[in-house]
């Protein structure tokens, strides 16, 4: 993972966050388990981004980052995730969740485009949803919508579960919330030496 600690404290003293949602853009899904038309698959990633918009009690952006303030922003996301492609998304390789290493997807985060209306915004960029290995590879970034600066960067892995496919892999971003809200966010707040004991 990738934790900017000055920059981190900062966030950590700031009341408010901006959630821009669920990019796509570098996922790879295994065609095993997605047997889908592009107009399907973009309707999917527009029913797993608006889940957070939707059911904010379960997918509570505000508990997991200590944040009392949060505004939402999906334009530009939305617009990336529409321009996708199926076939560069769906792949025949089962063996696809570490595509990434920590300083590729900085470097990747760092050059998007974050609405400016908070000082700091989170999203989720999928890596992979991996039917045959049952897992999901999700990024979680905050970044310093001034400057496209990373503030924290760290890939999670989760399992999916529930019934369809919308609610199946939906189960694995709710996992991650939750492993933010219950360990993770107390994990980041130790390593700048500020975990509550």
């Amino acid at each position: 993972m990738y934790l900017n600690e000055h920059l981190f404290i900062d966030f950590l003293n700031t009341k408010e966050i901006l959630w821009v949602g669920i990019n796509f853009s570098k996922a790879k899904f295994t065609k095993d388990g997605f047997s889908l038309t592009q107009d399907a698959l973009h309707r999917l990633f527009h029913e797993w981004n608006m889940l957070i918009l939707n059911d904010q009690k379960k997918y509570d952006v505000r508990m997991s980052f200590r944040k009392p303030k949060m505004q939402y922003d999906l334009s530009v996301i939305t617009k990336t995730n529409k321009s996708l492609k199926i076939n560069d998304i769906l792949t025949n390789y089962v063996s696809v969740k570490d595509t990434f290493n920590d300083e590729q997807m900085c470097e990747y985060v760092s050059g998007l485009n974050f609405p400016t209306s908070m000082k700091y915004a989170l999203t989720f960029i999928v890596e992979s949803f991996n039917a045959t290995l049952k897992n999901a590879a999700i990024w979680v970034a905050v970044v310093a919508t001034e400057t496209c600066e990373v503030v924290l960067c760290e890939k999670f892995l989760k399992k999916p579960a529930g019934i369809g496919v919308r609610n199946y892999w939906a189960r694995t971003i709710y996992n991650v919330f939750y492993d933010i809200q219950s360990q993770s966010f107390k994990r980041w707040e130790s390593m700048v030496g500020l975990g509550q004991v």
